[in-house]
């Protein structure tokens, strides 16, 4: 009975893990087609985030499973609360990717991004695969080093977002209203994503150690 509910609990962790890596999947393809304008893998990003919502929905179904079942305690509830909180930020993620992609559909056939933003974005765009690659592995390893790394890392999503309002706040930003809104949002979205992986990584070191980083 024990080893069944143990790997119930190990069962959450693999649905996390997986979550990440279709978050990530999903910022890649939503980041790619603003920039080239791709209508299709834009609609790809948009229809896959169903995956995102279903594993969050099993990995809900399975907690309020264990909790009525199980009763956990101790470090078996931590997982058990840790696990609904990065499924939410996880759901949120792809939430969030998606938005990105409904912009590139929006636009189509032209880009939302004019070319003085571009180099942002697409940086903007790496550095959120990078971070949720990041949270991923220590979802998977629970390594707290490497959790804590992940508010200085980004910080640098944090630099690019101010940069983008400098450029089109600037008086030389020649592109009027609509594009400074598109960027406005999207710059939003990659920053709200950046904090959704500190808070999965904030949430593993909560699980490890019994206490919030400060």
């Amino acid at each position: 009975m024990r080893d069944a509910y143990h790997e119930d609990l190990d069962s959450l962790t693999d649905k996390l893990v997986e979550m990440t890596r279709l978050v990530r999947s999903a910022i890649s393809r939503a980041t790619t087609a603003l920039l080239d304008a791709d209508l299709q893998l834009a609609e790809s990003v948009i229809s896959r985030d169903e995956e995102v919502n279903r594993l969050f929905s099993e990995i809900e179904a399975s907690i309020f499973d264990l909790m009525a079942r199980q009763q956990p305690v101790a470090v078996d509830l931590r997982m058990i609360i840790t696990s609904l909180r990065m499924g939410t930020d996880l759901e949120r993620m792809g939430d969030l990717a998606e938005h990105v992609a409904k912009i590139a559909r929006l636009r189509h056939p032209d880009s939302a991004i004019p070319p003085e933003v571009r180099s942002a974005i697409l940086e903007m765009g790496q550095i959120a695969e990078n971070l949720v690659t990041k949270a991923g592995s220590c979802v998977a390893t629970r390594d707290v080093d490497s959790a804590l790394e992940l508010e200085q890392d980004d910080d640098a999503m944090d630099r690019l977002h101010r940069k983008l309002f400098k450029t089109i706040l600037h008086k030389d930003w020649k592109y009027g209203v609509e594009p400074a809104i598109d960027i406005t949002l999207i710059g939003r979205y990659y920053e709200r994503y950046a904090d959704h992986a500190v808070r999965v990584a904030r949430d593993v070191v909560y699980l490890v150690t019994g206490s919030r980083p400060a």
